[in-house]
């Protein structure tokens, strides 16, 4: 959809002047009028003018994207969904869209962008039927398929509104017990998993404070946990639903400081994360059965070192029964 150049002398005005306050109060006033076309022309010349001229007004077009994505009807909010708008909002516009608009709706008006089928994949998330023939030729950013299959589990949803964001933490069962690890495994090198852990939280470590550690051992997940360093703990087992939708959170997640990244892209690195842990990295996606196989020998536990509560945590110990191995995942951040 194109815009024409249409006379705004009050938008103009407030462009001119570096009126950032006046631009949100005219982007307040546009969505309650429902001008999307007035809103369009803000973003496209606050941008102008931020590239012409350094006047820096790209909160303002960064505003106008996320109510453009959030708010407008399916053939507006496609326009901000092409890649390049969002790099500044405060969650990934593919997301932000995926809350009020339906896949059915916006397809139409998507270009064959990778933005796109996070779209797609955003919406089968959030429970609605994906119709495979509507993804027609999108790039195959997310090799994985966009229905959720049966041992997926609940995915922890964002909330955006006009005023910011709300995402909510897993939900946590089970109360933790004290422990005391040991350290009679044997080191493995497990450079998959390890890698796949780092992955899963570079938001985390590289645009925030965070850190992430993996120890992969012969062995118990008390002795896992030791070869962290971790010398007393608190743990208690989980089902392996409540593991992966944790993984997958963590993955969507920007901590304390980073973007965030989106529920698609949590769920793609929960199951290359998977794959690392059952090695079915060569041929994918995995299965369905590979995946059931592999969870069927997979036990989860929840830990933590007795730290004060706050932050963003991911600290899981998980055993393979079949491959006697267990690992320890301890990946932090601190507001």
């Amino acid at each position: 959809m194109t815009h024409d150049d249409t006379r705004d002398e009050r938008l103009d005005a407030l462009i001119h002047s570096v009126d950032l306050d006046g631009l949100v109060r005219l982007i307040d006033d546009r969505c309650s009028g429902h001008d999307w076309a007035g809103i369009c022309r803000l973003r496209e010349r606050c941008l102008a003018a931020t590239r012409d001229t350094g006047r820096q007004l790209w909160p303002a077009a960064t505003l106008a994207e996320y109510r453009l994505a959030l708010l407008a009807p399916p053939e507006w909010a496609a326009t901000v969904l092409d890649g390049d708008a969002g790099r500044f909002t405060i969650g990934p516009l593919s997301e932000v869209a995926a809350v009020h608009h339906s896949w059915t709706d916006l397809a139409p008006h998507l270009a064959p962008v990778p933005v796109a089928l996070f779209v797609a994949h955003e919406r089968s998330i959030r429970g609605e039927s994906i119709d495979a023939a509507s993804l027609g030729a999108l790039p195959p950013v997310l090799d994985i398929p966009v229905t959720i299959q049966t041992w997926e589990p609940a995915y922890p949803l964002s909330v955006y509104a006009e005023a910011g964001a709300e995402h909510p933490d897993p939900t946590t069962s089970g109360v933790l017990h004290a422990v005391t690890t040991t350290k009679q495994g044997v080191l493995v090198d497990d450079d998959a998993t390890e890698l796949a852990v780092r992955q899963l939280v570079e938001a985390w470590t590289t645009a925030s404070t965070g850190r992430a550690e993996v120890a992969c051992v012969e062995g118990t997940a008390l002795d896992a946990l030791g070869a962290l360093g971790v010398r007393s703990a608190r743990l208690v087992e989980i089902p392996a639903a409540e593991a992966l939708a944790r993984i997958a959170w963590a993955g969507a997640s920007g901590a304390a400081r980073g973007r965030r990244r989106g529920m698609a892209i949590g769920r793609f690195s929960m199951w290359w994360l998977l794959g690392a842990l059952g090695d079915l990295h060569d041929e994918w996606p995995p299965t369905n059965d590979e995946i059931e196989e592999l969870l069927a020998n997979l036990r989860w536990h929840r830990w933590d070192a007795f730290e004060p509560e706050g932050g963003w945590r991911l600290q899981l110990l998980i055993e393979d029964d079949a491959e006697g191995l267990a690992w320890a995942i301890n990946a932090t951040d601190q507001s």
